[in-house]
């Protein structure tokens, strides 16, 4: 429900989203020995070779102008294809949901520099998540819910399904699935260049939500947005293998009622006719690897995983925002194993699985969380991968024998505090090294692995990281309440702080199981919404990362929220903020807090239960109804309804609202497909219906980051300011 939170799974090397010292920020691949990386620098495609960063421009601006045109293609995202002699080149791109999904695209072929628009027969900017087949000689790609395939030689487009509409959706996804699964991309080529499998949803069943727009005519406009609530069945979903030549599909026999059933990731299994494919039951507590024969759809389960709250599917807080982002299979010995994560043990690790599911080995071990798998080094034996087992505020690169056997190996050289990021080339030769703390400005160096040496000593972390480093503006500190929990935060001081004198603490919020707040990276304690500079006006600034989060602390910490949102999460943000206000400088008349989307929703309930605490409240997109929210989130952490729906009515603000009494600030904006108006609405009532004095403000059309319009951001900023100014006035005192 954040705005920010991007739900879901480890990233793809290839698409890692980096600062390095010799490309601007954007997609970065590797070439497939992983000898040289690739990026977009000024709309060129720019090819460097390691060890010794030799820089040569591999698409220029002329070859990215189309015939006739004066102005070049402007790059969004580009694709190689396997004999490096053709680019798929995606431009134009236009906004589905979260992110530009639809657009226009072109071949390059770099032999002779002719540049091809493919799709000539489909509308402008209408092609989804096109890729070139194993073979090269076609580019597959979905136009208007339906499936294209385009020969390369005499493009020739043939059309392989032609059922899809809005509500009935061939290799793409509903709403739901892309903002709780991070599902884009609905298709796979096969190994053999035949055939391709594909999702299919059936939402005709899906009730659709209206969005109204007042704004853009003299006449509103209904937008309907097929989106399922809390408690209504899921879309019921399919997986089918299209034959290229046929058109033929053979459908998957998988098990289980549609209904009552989620299937969340498809691959080939390298080197077969078959796929893996992974299915969830609707409460997501049990999770089925299958082994499914594209040949016949019959289905064999190999692996199942269960829990008493959820399987983790994705992991919250991972950046998902590349358009060719998914769930990726990390395939060992050609596709007889794979590696695989769950916290079955208590902690989140990493195991070696048999494709037929003859055999599980565990591979990593320990009282730690691997955050994220990062690459492979199967002839050496290793894996690489994020985790932080001493302070889960940071993270650090380590690898472990796949055999799991041997000691953990950190890699990430001791001295460089906070959080590292790794784009890391195949077979584990290179990486691109990004870092940056609370204090440190991000850094990014290349790197040699293992050892970790950086192959220019001038452009090296270490030899910048003194003029990055400013004043150190930001504490982190450890809370314990008095139930005997102990909880991370950090702390922003005023300057020229003064322990003598009173201060203002405005807390920041989120609590809920889909990302965190306390990160020692830089920027982790910025507020972009106070417009000028809270140290200097006189606020503490603080945010705390309550039990549910999902930090690496174990299944225990990161679970013991299930069906308790709205509750644990704001007991535990309260009992933390009783222990803060017995520090002797602040001032308990002036305690404000705010949030957005889910930190909304936790910013009402601390405003409504805890108004002995919470004097000023800014609540952005809140979730004021738990039963409004959609069925893959909600039911996930909380259960359904049908059974349980008096901890969906105990977590919800609207419950308590009756009993306001601080300053509140309501924020919304009309044009919310996440989080919907109606929860304003229905907020509202509510407050009216006990007289609850208030200040609202709703934008026309946003949608739930607010950020549409002119004049919008530096709009709120204001409104933000002002309001807490007025309501919690700053300085010690």
């Amino acid at each position: 429900m954040d705005p920010y939170r991007t739900k879901g799974l480890i990233l793809t090397v290839l698409c890692t989203i980096v600062f390095v010292a010799h490309a601007q920020l954007g997609d970065i691949k590797w070439s497939a020995d992983g000898n040289a990386y690739y990026a977009i620098e000024q709309n060129e495609i720019i090819q460097y070779t390691l060890p010794a960063i030799e820089r040569k421009v591999l698409v220029n601006k002329q070859q990215l102008t189309p015939e006739g045109q004066r102005i070049p293609l402007q790059i969004d995202h580009y694709i190689v294809s396997n004999d490096h002699n053709k680019l798929l080149i995606y431009t134009n791109a236009k906004r589905v949901w979260r992110i530009n999904t639809r657009g226009d695209y072109w071949v390059l072929t770099l032999s002779d520099n002719k540049l091809v628009k493919l799709g000539s027969s489909r509308p402008a900017s209408s092609l989804m998540f096109a890729k070139f087949s194993p073979d090269g000689s076609k580019v597959a790609y979905v136009s208007e819910y339906n499936l294209y395939v385009e020969d390369l030689a005499t493009h020739t487009i043939k059309q392989l399904t032609t059922d899809g509409n809005r509500k009935f959706i061939n290799g793409t996804f509903d709403w739901v699935y892309e903002e709780e699964f991070s599902c884009r991309d609905g298709f796979r080529w096969s190994p053999d260049s035949k055939s391709i499998a594909f999702w299919q949803l059936d939402a005709r069943d899906t009730r659709d939500f209206f969005i109204i727009n007042n704004t853009d005519s003299i006449y509103s406009r209904v937008i309907p947005i097929e989106y399922p609530k809390v408690g209504q069945n899921p879309s019921p979903s399919r997986i089918g293998v299209i034959d290229v030549e046929t058109s033929k599909i053979t459908w998957m026999k998988i098990d289980g009622d549609p209904q009552q059933h989620y299937l969340v990731r498809l691959e080939y299994i390298p080197g077969t006719n078959e796929l893996l494919v992974q299915q969830l039951n609707r409460k997501q507590n049990e999770s089925k690897l299958l082994r499914c024969s594209a040949a016949n759809g019959s289905t064999v389960v190999i692996s199942s995983d269960k829990d008493e709250a959820w399987v983790d599917v994705i992991i919250p807080g991972d950046d998902k925002r590349s358009i060719d982002f998914r769930v990726p299979v990390y395939w060992l010995g050609s596709g007889k194993e794979f590696l695989w994560s769950s916290d079955k043990n208590g902690w989140r690790h990493l195991y070696r699985m048999q494709s037929d599911g003859s055999k599980e080995t565990p591979v990593t071990t320990g009282n730690f969380d691997v955050i994220s798998i990062e690459a492979i080094d199967e002839k050496n034996g290793f894996v690489y991968f994020l985790a932080s087992p001493a302070d889960a505020t940071q993270q650090y690169l380590y690898r472990a024998k796949l055999n799991g056997k041997g000691k953990l190996e950190m890699i990430t050289p001791a001295g460089l505090a906070g959080t590292h990021d790794y784009s890391i080339s195949p077979a584990a030769k290179f990486a691109q090294h990004s870092f940056s703390n609370i204090n440190t400005k991000p850094l990014s160096e290349l790197v040699s692995l293992p050892l970790h040496k950086p192959l220019s000593e001038k452009e090296s972390i270490a030899s910048r990281i003194a003029a990055a480093t400013g004043e150190k503006t930001t504490e982190f500190f450890k809370i314990n309440t008095a139930d005997g929990v102990e909880m991370d935060g950090w702390m922003v001081k005023p300057y020229n702080f003064d322990p003598a004198k009173k201060y203002p603490i405005l807390f920041y919020v989120y609590t809920e199981p889909a990302t965190a707040h306390v990160k020692d990276k830089y920027g982790a304690s910025n507020n972009r919404l106070y417009a000028g500079d809270m140290r200097a006006d006189g606020y503490i600034y603080i945010s705390i990362d309550n039990r549910g989060t999902p930090v690496p602390k174990g299944r225990a910490w990161r679970k013991s929220i299930y069906r308790k949102i709205g509750v644990l999460n704001i007991e535990d943000q309260a009992a933390a903020a009783k222990e803060i206000l017995k520090w002797p400088f602040v001032d308990p008349s002036r305690i404000a807090v705010w949030g957005w989307s889910g930190g909304g929703s936790a910013t009402l309930n601390l405003m409504f239960r805890y108004p002995e605490i919470y004097k000023t409240g800014i609540a952005i997109a809140a979730v004021a109804n738990q039963l409004t929210y959609d069925n893959i989130y909600q039911e996930r952490y909380m259960g359904l309804p049908q059974e349980n729906k008096a901890d969906f009515v105990n977590g919800s603000p609207l419950t308590y609202a009756k009993n306001l009494q601080g300053n509140l600030l309501y924020i919304h904006g009309s044009g919310d497909d996440n989080v919907h108006y109606q929860n304003a609405e229905m907020l509202l009532n509510e407050l009216i219906k006990y007289n609850k004095q208030f200040q609202f403000m709703s934008y026309p059309n946003r949608t739930h980051s607010i950020a549409e319009g002119e004049g919008t951001n530096e709009h709120l900023r204001t409104l933000f300011t002002s309001y807490l100014k007025e309501h919690c006035p700053p300085g010690g005192r």
